[in-house]
């Protein structure tokens, strides 16, 4: 068995490497440390379906043969693996940008001064020409961007700042990994979330809690996470903030949590765009003021009339049920056979509960393979109706760190929404 890990408190800069691992080494498996930074936990409750990726209790020690380490050259910040140390039999290979002094002695290594080990392994995946997805690219760029302060620490590389331009060829996307970045706030957006606080409006419209601010600035900062964060401090649906630099030009940021409220469609007005839930607009016009950009705002989250993807045109259906008195060996016959990992369970077409991939781990005594499903299934099912926006089942499913949806319409199920269902959604690969 081959594995790639990281250090424990994993953040994006190792679980990027770990992934791209096992694009350039295949047949390897990713192996997640149990504690991961919070930001990681949010990226994973959505996407830990899409890799490889397992975590470390899963692993076989003894069938262990190659183990390849990334972000870190110390055994003691490994998850369970420092038993493989000076273990025979175990190939070791070590890729990392920590230039102190480790304990790990690897037969192979790749060590250098860059911004962010992810930028080494990028350096053999374009070696090499292996072909990347969109999804992997924006992990890869959350790793590059976390380790270098989005290319402003001082330890960033020409390198690393290539590494993000082929990144954002291979279709990386800047506005979902920025949703997952936690940046570290300086002066300057102190000051500006101060003034956000003090004087921006609240509106509401719609029956949704809507920020409106104006900030004037004197030099350019990063300032969306800014935005993000008094919108969360408000406990706004909605925020808008315009913000006003020396030459008297302007530019928007817009953050949305409601499905009912598009950014997109809103600074699309302003020749700007981005996501239904993020999105900026640069505005040139000399002749316009930031009240009158406040109010074109006003007037089109009235004119905007929910749209975009529903829940009913990403589900999957027909759905797979069992009844309650199904026998956990079928249940786990069905899930190898479909290939999926969740089975619904129904009597009389009433939804009793679920079970997944993970209740089927929990089973040790062989007795309890031939017990009904009633007794290891899920009662308190969380559904969505089939009108909902799309994006209300993508925000339900991180809330409650759930893989299956099912999609009820009165009280029959219809569909069902997965992790894999979100990922095509959130990354425009919904069906036309």
């Amino acid at each position: 068995m081959h594995i790639a890990t990281t250090h424990r408190n994993t953040d994006f800069d190792g679980l990027a490497s770990i992934i791209a691992a096992t694009v350039i080494y295949p047949g390897t498996v990713a192996v997640c440390p149990k504690n991961v930074n919070p930001n990681i936990h949010r990226f994973l409750s959505l996407h830990k379906t899409s890799f490889d990726l397992i975590l470390c209790g899963e692993v076989d020690l003894n069938a262990v043969t190659r183990i390849i380490v990334a972000d870190t050259n110390q055994w003691r910040r490994l998850d369970r693996f420092d038993q493989l140390k000076d273990r025979e039999g175990v190939e070791l290979l070590l890729w990392d940008h920590h230039m102190g002094i480790g304990d790990i002695n690897p037969q192979w290594q790749c060590v250098e001064k860059v911004g962010a080990t992810i930028t080494l392994l990028l350096r053999e995946i374009q070696r090499q020409e292996l072909p990347i997805t969109p999804l992997q690219a924006t992990l890869f760029l959350l790793g590059l961007y976390e380790d270098t302060g989005q290319l402003t620490f001082s330890s960033t590389t020409p390198e690393d700042a290539r590494t993000a331009a082929f990144l954002l060829e291979q279709g990386a996307d800047l506005n979902i990994a920025v949703d997952f970045l936690n940046m570290a706030y300086g002066e300057v957006q102190k000051k500006v979330l101060f003034r956000l606080m003090r004087d921006a409006e609240q509106h509401e419209i719609k029956g949704k809690r809507v920020g409106i601010g104006v900030v004037h600035i004197n030099k350019h900062v990063e300032l969306a996470m800014v935005v993000q964060l008094y919108g969360k401090i408000v406990n706004a649906d909605a925020v808008f903030v315009i913000f006003v630099n020396e030459d008297h030009g302007f530019f928007v940021i817009g953050r949305s949590s409601a499905p009912e409220i598009n950014v997109n469609t809103v600074l699309h007005r302003f020749g700007g765009g981005g996501h239904p839930g993020a999105g900026s607009a640069t505005i040139n016009d000399t002749h316009i003021t930031s009240g009158e950009i406040r109010q074109k705002i006003i007037a089109a989250l009235h004119e905007v009339q929910r749209g975009g993807a529903l829940v009913a045109d990403m589900m999957s259906f027909p759905v797979t049920t069992v009844d309650p008195d199904t026998p956990m060996h079928e249940i786990q016959h069905i899930m190898e056979l479909e290939k999926i990992r969740g089975v619904l369970v129904e009597e009389n077409d009433r939804l009793l509960g679920i079970v997944v991939l993970w209740d089927l781990k929990k089973l040790k005594l062989r007795k309890q393979w031939e017990s009904p499903v009633k007794a290891f299934m899920n009662r308190k099912v969380t559904t969505i109706s089939p009108d909902a926006p799309a994006g209300e089942a993508a925000e339900l499913m991180v809330q409650k760190n759930i893989g299956h949806l099912p999609v009820v319409q009165g009280a029959k199920v219809i569909g069902i929404v997965t992790r894999t269902d979100i990922i095509n959604y959130l990354y425009g690969m919904l069906p036309a």
